[in-house]
């Protein structure tokens, strides 16, 4: 948006329309798709029984190895991570993410988050119910309900890279914000494995799974919020279009 056009925002009580989610939409969505369809590959390998069991000899084998290879700094680690993914931690986290949202009216981003952590929690419960797959024996923390896929995985994935998309613009911030966000859930992942709460296959599924709603929601949130800007009236006779960063002014030759 132009000094001018900002000025004229100002002196008419207009707020600056909110950007958008996805700087590139087209690309983000073919992202999104990619990641949901080897998602969905890896949740129907796990239920054929042939494929479950050639996932299963690596299964036992990385968790032999984490269990003959234990160290108490890391067991530590591994244990605050498990705190970490808690309900009692991750809900009172997204409802701070989100209020902070709704307190900055950044509205279409917390619609993605939102429904990010929505979609995620929709899904969790009835995939565990269906393939009912029992627990690694002689886990080191407490565990509830069924193995596959790792609840810890899929919370702490959704959230972490939801929050990313929501709260760091498109561009090389986004990009290493989001390498953060990723390494994070995979240390989760991986910490569940270790502990002997989940399966290897059970954490990389519950981390395909929140990657996938993440940037789904997004990708959507993102496509309802450009057509509900399109139909929006015009301000003064001009559409009203986000405010762009880093912009040059144009050049008349």
């Amino acid at each position: 948006m132009s000094v001018v056009d900002s000025g004229s925002a100002a002196k008419t009580g207009a707020r600056e329309p909110e950007p958008y989610i996805l700087g590139a939409p087209r690309r983000d969505a073919m992202v999104a798709g990619i990641a949901t369809a080897v998602t969905i590959a890896a949740f129907a390998a796990v239920a054929d029984r042939g494929a479950l069991a050639q996932i299963q000899r690596l299964d036992n084998f990385w968790l032999q190895v984490m269990a003959g290879g234990r160290i108490a700094p890391v067991t530590a680690i591994a244990k605050v991570f498990n705190i970490l993914g808690l309900v009692y931690v991750t809900v009172p986290v997204r409802l701070g993410l989100a209020l902070y949202l709704a307190f900055r009216r950044r509205w279409w981003h917390l619609a993605a988050f939102a429904a990010a952590i929505i979609l995620s929690e929709i899904l969790i419960g009835p995939l565990k119910a269906a393939y009912d797959r029992a627990r690694p024996p002689g886990s080191l923390v407490a565990t509830t309900a069924a193995s596959f896929p790792s609840g810890h995985a899929v919370a702490a994935s959704v959230t972490a890279l939801a929050a990313v998309i929501a709260f760091v613009p498109p561009g090389n911030r986004r990009i290493g914000w989001g390498v953060a966000a990723v390494s994070f859930a995979v240390a989760m992942g991986l910490s569940r494995a270790y502990l002997g709460a989940h399966w290897l296959s059970d954490a990389v599924a519950g981390l395909l799974l929140g990657t996938s709603c993440a940037l789904l929601a997004a990708s959507a949130t993102d496509l309802a919020q450009r057509r509900w800007r399109a139909k929006r009236p015009r301000a003064n006779g001009h559409p009203v279009v986000p405010a762009q960063t880093n912009s040059r002014p144009a050049r008349h030759e």
